[in-house]
């Protein structure tokens, strides 16, 4: 490999482009980032500019080079993962067809009540393992099928947001198996499945879909014009990622070899996953959640997601942040982070009940309802601010249980976590207690640019096995284990059971309410 001694990972979320440099042996060796830029719409539409997503991506490997010295000459192969779900449409000449309809999209809502009528959709469900909602491209297709068919009329192929920046980077349009098995076909076989495509109304669409490439065997070289763009060397292997859910999981440690062990990303939002073979998968009769498989052979991840898990607490931040200011005030986000520890410690235990349903786009799991909202419950004249704090967080940890509940059992032999906020002790606590299961928190800063390099690294053969790679880049990070509190879970324990009796309850109330905000003014 001569000086080659780098692999780069590219991680493009929904609101930040990564670029990080990690030497063979997983150590992180520096990290650029360019903010990404969506929008909304009234209708529920969610979109992203495609060309301005690659060039932010260019732009982050670019500011790595000013970084690192001689990073050309050093990267031995580069991957990519990025936001899951959406749909980045592809026409003539690899130009996009209009913008992309990101995961936050709601368009789809009345498609997916309509699918879930269909006489195959049992079938589909059991052979993907992943119930249907408003931000998959299933669903989305099937939207614009019947709504905008003129997108997918002038479309040639239909990516996600990690395969169109692996189109620009290597000339080759191709989706992985976890996105593709859980959107179109069977975790099992890891391809295509018929009666999932049929189920969804799209067999007159089968041409969009692309072949599938496992990046861990099938790597690129990147292009003459890509390596002008990004200031790599031309001919570079390119591995394609898995989904950065599962990316994410995947570094931060949800499969060490350790039996019935899970990962949960504490991040925008929330990522609840279990490792287990894909023989031993459990699919929920609510027919929610997601099952993705993993870089490994036989080896599949269960997975749940929130819509919104720490955004519930930057909405409560930024409103006290707002009010501050209005009155002349300062209040930097950072600082009131910073004092998260204190708020959590002068509020009681379980003292006000918080849904946190936040997003514009409602809930996915473990139930999917578009119209789900935030809510408190239980506020009384003695509540102060730091009441409110430690219930959205209690909120947020409770969702958590409530999604490992849905992949069959109420806790994992132990729980790993990822994400900023996991920075803080008095949540760590809070997320232990409420799921019954002692965590260890990951030190990988990048996780997801971190799975999507461990694949990389295996693919040009600098490890022999997943596992192994697994034992150098993420063992090593994982923390001292945390038990939860005995009489904290007890009492989160008494507040889970009034948390599922209202969360049963209020879908009628979310429903009237979205009823309510869509009449005109």
């Amino acid at each position: 490999m001569d000086n080659r001694d780098i692999i780069l990972g590219i991680d493009s979320g929904t609101s930040v482009v990564k670029a990080v440099a990690f030497s063979l042996e997983g150590e992180q060796l520096s990290c650029t980032s360019v903010r990404n830029r969506y929008w909304r719409q009234r209708d529920g539409a969610a979109l992203q500019d495609m060309q301005q997503t690659w060039d932010d991506c260019c732009q982050a490997m670019r500011m790595l080079s000013d970084e690192l010295p001689n990073l050309a000459q050093r990267v031995v192969a580069v991957s990519v993962t990025g936001q899951g779900d959406g749909t980045w449409l592809v026409g003539r000449d690899n130009r996009p067809v209009g913008d992309a309809w990101i995961w936050l999209d709601a368009r789809a809502a009345d498609t997916v009540h309509q699918l879930e009528q269909h006489e195959l959709a049992l079938a589909r469900f059991q052979a993907t393992g992943t119930g249907l909602n408003t931000c998959q491209q299933g669903a989305q297709l099937a939207c614009m099928d019947s709504r905008y068919p003129q997108l997918l009329d002038g479309a040639e192929v239909a990516l996600h947001c990690k395969d169109w920046l692996y189109l620009n980077l290597t000339g080759v349009r191709a989706t992985d198996p976890s996105e593709a098995s859980f959107t179109f076909g069977n975790y099992r076989t890891r391809r295509y499945d018929d009666i999932v495509i049929d189920a969804l109304g799209l067999n007159h669409r089968r041409a969009l879909l692309p072949e599938i490439l496992d990046g861990t065997q099938t790597p690129h070289p990147l292009t003459e014009e890509a390596a002008r763009t990004t200031g790599l060397r031309p001919g570079t292997p390119v591995c394609l990622g898995f989904v950065d859910m599962v990316m994410t999981a995947l570094g931060a440690g949800v499969d060490t070899g350790d039996d019935d062990t899970a990962c949960s990303v504490i991040g925008s939002t929330g990522v609840h996953m279990r490792a287990v073979s894909d023989r031993q998968v459990w699919l929920n009769p609510q027919r929610t959640g997601y099952v993705i498989t993993l870089p490994s052979p036989g080896r599949v991840t269960q997975v749940q997601t929130n819509m919104a898990s720490t955004l519930n607490l930057d909405w409560l931040l930024n409103m006290a942040r707002s009010l501050v200011e209005q009155f002349g005030g300062k209040a930097d986000h950072a600082d009131m982070v910073a004092r998260l520890d204190d708020w959590l410690t002068a509020a009681q235990p379980g003292g006000l009940m918080y849904h946190p349903y936040i997003s514009i786009a409602g809930e996915r799991g473990p139930f999917v309802n578009a119209n789900a909202r935030a809510s408190f419950i239980g506020l009384c004249y003695t509540h102060g601010f730091a009441d409110l704090v430690r219930a959205v967080i209690e909120g947020m940890a409770l969702a958590a249980r409530d999604c490992y509940r849905a992949m069959g059992s109420d806790a994992p032999r132990e729980l790993r976590l990822s994400g900023g906020a996991i920075r803080s002790p008095q949540l760590r606590s809070i997320v232990a207690a409420c799921t019954g299961a002692p965590v260890r928190n990951s030190a990988r800063e990048e996780a997801g640019a971190a799975g999507a390099a461990m694949m990389a690294a295996v693919a040009i053969g600098a490890y022999p096995t997943m596992a192994s790679c697994v034992d150098t880049w993420v063992t090593p990070l994982l923390g001292e284990q945390e038990p939860p509190c005995p009489d904290l879970m007890a009492r989160y324990n008494t507040l889970d059971v009034s948390y599922q009796q209202t969360r049963e309850l209020l879908p009628p109330v979310w429903s009237a309410l979205q009823q309510l905000a869509q009449q005109p003014d």
